[in-house]
C-alpha cells in the first residue's frame, strides 16, 4: 500500500460533550446519538471525497477522492493511511457485494466494476443497448446478489471528474442481474445520485439531485426486480442531499450540503421523511457508510476531509 500524508488542517473537534455540532430537531432522533462523543476528522487533503465503504473483515475504510483519481484506504486499529488504487479511473461511488468484493463506480471508463479477491478488475456493465453509460455515480447491492447503480451524467460535463462527452443515454437507474443480464429499473430521473435500499429492501431511494428543489424519491421494489410507485418522500429545500444509508430502524442518514453552516453535513429522516436529527459539519458531506466493529461508527466523507462518529445505532446490515 503506498502511504500518502494526510494533514488534520486546522479541524478543531469539539471541546464539550455533548457536541454542540449534533443537533436534536425530534426527540425520537435522542435515541440515536450518544452523549460522551464528538465528530473526529480522520483524513484530510482530498480535492473531493465520496463513496465510503467498510471493510469488517480487515476494519479498513475505503473511500474516492474522484476529481483526484484516487481511492485511499484507512486502518481503524493502526489509522494508517494510504493509497489504495491509482489511477481510479475517477471512482465515485463504493460497495460490496454480498460475496464480499468491493463494487465500483468509474466516471472516466463510464463503468461498473468489480475487484475480485486477487485484484482483478472485472467490467460489469459499461454499455446499454449498445450505447455508452454517461458516468455510474453510486451503487447498492441486494441481498439476491443484484446490482443497482445510477447513471447521472455529472462525469462527461467536463474534464474535473471524468472526460468530457455528449450523452448517449437518459439518466437511469439500472440493475445487474447476478447473470451479468442489465435493464432499466427508473427512467425519467433529473440526474439519479445516492440510493438506498430500506433495511427490508422492500424500498428503494433515489435522490433526484437536479430538480428544483431538489428530491429523495421513495419506490416499491416489486417481487425483488422492479420498481413501483414513485413519489417524494423529501422535499431538500435549499439543502443538497447526495449520498445516503439507512440504520436497522429504516432512518435514513444523509450527505448533505450547499456551502453554509446549518446545511453542511448529515441529515438524519425517520422513514416517514421528516428530519429528526442533523450533524453539521465545516464542509459539504456527498456520502456515507456505517462501519466498525458493530457497525455503529458513521463515516461521513465530506468534500476534502473524511469524518467519523460513533452512534447509538447500526448500519442496515448491507454494505
Amino acid at each position: 500500500m503506498i502511504r500518502r500524508e494526510f494533514t488534520m488542517s486546522d479541524f478543531q473537534p469539539s471541546q464539550r460533550y455533548p457536541d454542540p455540532s449534533i443537533v436534536t430537531l425530534d426527540a425520537s432522533f435522542d435515541k440515536l446519538r450518544l452523549v460522551l462523543v464528538k465528530v473526529e476528522r480522520i483524513a484530510h487533503g482530498t480535492r473531493w471525497a465520496e463513496g465510503p465503504v467498510w471493510f469488517g473483515d480487515t476494519r479498513t475504510l475505503i473511500w474516492s477522492d474522484v476529481p483526484g483519481n484516487t481511492m485511499y484506504r484507512w486502518d481503524e486499529e493502526s489509522g494508517a493511511m494510504g493509497v489504495f488504487r491509482k489511477p481510479s479511473n475517477n471512482g465515485n461511488g463504493n460497495t460490496r457485494d454480498r460475496q464480499g468484493r468491493l463494487i465500483t463506480c468509474e466516471h472516466l471508463a463510464r463503468r461498473v466494476t468489480r475487484t475480485e479477491y486477487d485484484g482483478r478488475i472485472t467490467v460489469l456493465a459499461d454499455s446499454f443497448e449498445g450505447k455508452r453509460l454517461n458516468s455510474p455515480n453510486d451503487v447498492v447491492v441486494k441481498s439476491d446478489g443484484s446490482v443497482w447503480f445510477t447513471d447521472p451524467v455529472f462525469g462527461i460535463n467536463g474534464f474535473y471528474e471524468g472526460m468530457k462527452d455528449t450523452p448517449a443515454l437518459p439518466t437511469h437507474v439500472y440493475r445487474i442481474d447476478p447473470d451479468g443480464s442489465l435493464s432499466v429499473v427508473a427512467e425519467g430521473i433529473n440526474q439519479p445520485n445516492g440510493l438506498a435500499f430500506s433495511p427490508d429492501e422492500s424500498l428503494l431511494y433515489v435522490v433526484e439531485s437536479r430538480s428544483v428543489p431538489r428530491k429523495i424519491l421513495s419506490f416499491d421494489v416489486i417481487g425483488g426486480r422492479t420498481l413501483a410507485n414513485r413519489r417524494v418522500l423529501i422535499d431538500a429545500g435549499p439543502g443538497t442531499p447526495d449520498g445516503f444509508r439507512c440504520d436497522i430502524e429504516g432512518n435514513l442518514w444523509c450527505g448533505w450540503g450547499m456551502g453554509q453552516a446549518g446545511l453542511d453535513g448529515v441529515h438524519v429522516f425517520n422513514p416517514d421523511g421528516r428530519l429528526i436529527g442533523r450533524i453539521d459539519l465545516p464542509e459539504r458531506c456527498a456520502n456515507l457508510c456505517f462501519g466498525g466493529v458493530h457497525r455503529n461508527r458513521l463515516f461521513m466523507a465530506a468534500s476534502t476531509s473524511l469524518y467519523s462518529l460513533f452512534v447509538n445505532t447500526q448500519g442496515a446490515a448491507y454494505f
